[in-house]
This record gives C-alpha cells, sequence and structure tokens, in this order.
C-alpha cells in the first residue's frame, strides 16, 4: 500500500513496483489531477483508492491485506505546511499514529516512512549523519520528527519499521512539481530565460526522483535485519543555490540564460550525509542535478509539462488554495 501514491514521488514509484511484480494499492487524494497514473491504471495488479488517510473507517477497510506500507502522503514542505497548520498537522501527524496502530494490527509486516531532511534543523557541522540531534526549525518538520518517534517506538520482530530522511527531490514525474528548487530553476531557464537566486550561498541536498524511488524499492526487498528500527539518510550531493543555478544554466545553456543575484533574509543552508545507507544497504545515488535538469527539458520539449508558468496543477500552493483543501 502507497499513501500518497499519486504524488510527485508516488507517480513515479508506482510503475515501478507493478514492474518489479508487485500488487499496489494507492490510498491518495488526487488532488493534482485523477490521470496521474493513466500509463498503469489498466494494470490488473493496480487498485487506486480515493481517500482520505484521515478517515480511520477507509483504513480498516484498506489496508488488510497489505505486507508492506509506504507512507508518502503529506501536506509536503514548508509553504504549503503553512499555508494551512491546521490542515498540516492533521494530515502529517494526527492522522499518523492511527495507520501505524491498524498497520501493526492488521498483519503489515514492513512500515517504510517518508520523513524529510529539515528535521535536523541548521546543523554547523559538514557532515550531518543521522545520530545528531534533531532541532527542526518548522512545524512541517517538528512533526515529521514525531512521526518518526511515534512509527520507531513500534518496531517489532514482526513489524518492521524504517524511516527515510531524503533530500529535497528533483527530476520528471508524472505529477509534476515546480515548487522544489532545482524544479523551479529548471523552469525559470527555459521558459523565462532567466533565473533569479536570492542569497546563493545557502547549500541545499538533493535528490533525482528515479534514485528516490528506487531506495524505496530496494528498502521492500532488504532482509529485515538490516533496516528494522534504523532510520537513514538519502541524498546525491549538498550544492549551493549559486551552483544549481550555474548547472541548470550550463544544461539550458550558457548564452541563452541569466542568473541575477538578490539579497535574503533567508540564509538557513542545510546539508546531509548519506555514508550511513551507502555503508549499511550499499545504496549510492547515480543521477545527477543536471541529469534530473536534462529530464526536465526533454519533458518541456516534448509537451508533458503544459503552460509551466501558469498551470496551478504543478504548484502545490495553488492548488490547495484553490479548491480549499480542508
Amino acid at each position: 500500500m502507497v499513501t500518497g501514491g499519486a504524488g510527485y514521488v508516488g507517480s513515479v514509484l508506482v510503475p515501478k513496483l507493478l514492474e518489479r511484480g508487485y500488487r499496489v494499492k494507492v490510498i491518495d487524494l488526487y488532488i493534482y489531477g485523477d490521470d496521474v497514473l493513466d500509463a498503469v491504471k489498466d494494470d490488473p495488479d493496480l487498485v487506486q483508492v480515493k481517500g482520505d488517510i484521515r478517515d480511520r473507517g477507509l483504513l480498516e477497510r484498506e489496508i488488510p491485506g497489505a505486507d508492506a506500507v509506504i507512507h508518502l502522503a503529506c501536506i509536503s514542505n514548508d509553504p504549503s505546511f503553512e499555508l494551512d497548520p491546521v490542515l498540516g498537522k492533521s494530515i502529517n501527524y494526527d492522522a499518523f499514529p492511527p495507520l501505524v496502530e491498524l498497520s501493526k494490527k492488521s498483519g503489515v509486516k514492513r512500515f517504510i516512512y517518508a520523513s524529510t531532511s529539515s528535521v535536523y534543523g541548521v546543523k554547523e557541522v559538514e557532515n550531518v549523519t543521522e545520530d545528531l540531534p534533531l532541532e527542526p526549525l518548522t512545524d512541517y518538520s517538528k512533526y515529521k520528527a514525531m512521526c518518526e518517534e511515534v512509527l520507531l517506538k513500534e518496531q517489532s520482530p514482526v513489524f518492521t519499521t524504517v524511516v527515510v530522511r531524503p533530500a529535497t527531490v528533483c527530476g520528471y514525474s508524472p505529477r509534476m512539481r515546480l515548487d522544489l528548487s532545482v524544479n523551479i530553476l529548471t523552469n525559470h531557464a527555459v521558459n523565462k530565460g532567466s533565473i533569479t537566486v536570492f542569497g546563493g550561498e545557502q547549500k541545499r541536498p538533493n535528490i533525482h526522483i528515479e534514485d528516490m524511488t528506487d531506495l524505496y524499492v530496494m528498502l521492500l526487498d532488504a532482509p529485515d535485519k538490516l533496516i528494522a528500527g534504523k532510520t537513514f539518510n538519502a541524498g546525491y550531493e549538498n550544492y549551493r543555490m549559486i551552483d544549481m543555478a550555474k548547472m541548470v544554466r550550463s544544461v539550458v545553456g550558457v548564452d541563452e540564460v541569466s542568473i541575477e543575484l538578490r539579497p535574503t533574509d533567508d540564509l538557513r543552508s542545510y546539508r546531509i550525509s548519506s555514508k550511513k545507507i551507502a555503508r549499511e544497504l550499499g545504496f549510492i545515488a547515480r543521477r545527477t542535478v543536471e541529469d534530473a535538469v536534462r529530464d526536465m527539458i526533454n519533458a518541456y520539449r516534448s509537451g508533458k509539462i503544459v503552460d509551466p508558468m501558469n498551470n496551478i496543477l504543478y504548484y502545490n500552493i495553488r492548488v490547495m488554495k484553490a479548491i480549499k483543501l480542508k
């Protein structure tokens, strides 16, 4: 069962799971379109359930029969959460303990939770490892950290729990997001011919969406003893914002794209170490930021991304405002 399976990451992950022979049930509100899984909608091993993870009755009906849960559903990132903090808490935290409880009670053997690397807050050390204290700066990251604690307490010989703290995901997805750092830079470079960078020295960790989804598949396959009760960072490289802008310009075409630096009060700088997951699971992200940019450029050129500056479906906050999500 994949909660949020029709989201940015989920819509890349679900076809991979089907391809590997898994039977997959998606639970999602489908607020970004009913069509994001159309490429696999006729697969007999796919069940799509349009529903809300806050609905306990829905969970009681749909969880039984699942061997594993990959929990992706959430109000994603700080700006989206801050749009309606009560809504954010209800989905990101209040719905979580019942989901874990019912999963365990229903015989789910493995629960994989998508947390966030922002739970660390801002650290002075260069290598931010999983054993450092969590100092979340926002409600979004605070509730992610609280969910980690809820889940890991339920670890048992018959209920394997694992937490992933991903870097910022980038690259093309059928449920495209153009409100993530690399994706924003690429969109503006391709469609405006200019990139505005606020500050520039802040570091951001990134991971290609294909690597991110490969990791979730790996976590389904991994022996219990390697992952049980553990937490893993997952990223590729930590780059300064200005360096990411230059990478995007290099791929799009140096002569065509201008970069404008503007001052900012937001100097938060995040970075993570992904050495633990490489050492213990052998997972190393293989795709670069430039690969993500190329994938998006190809999607623009082939017409897969339509009216990118105005289409609200590519922007979480715009959709949440438009449908008055509660």
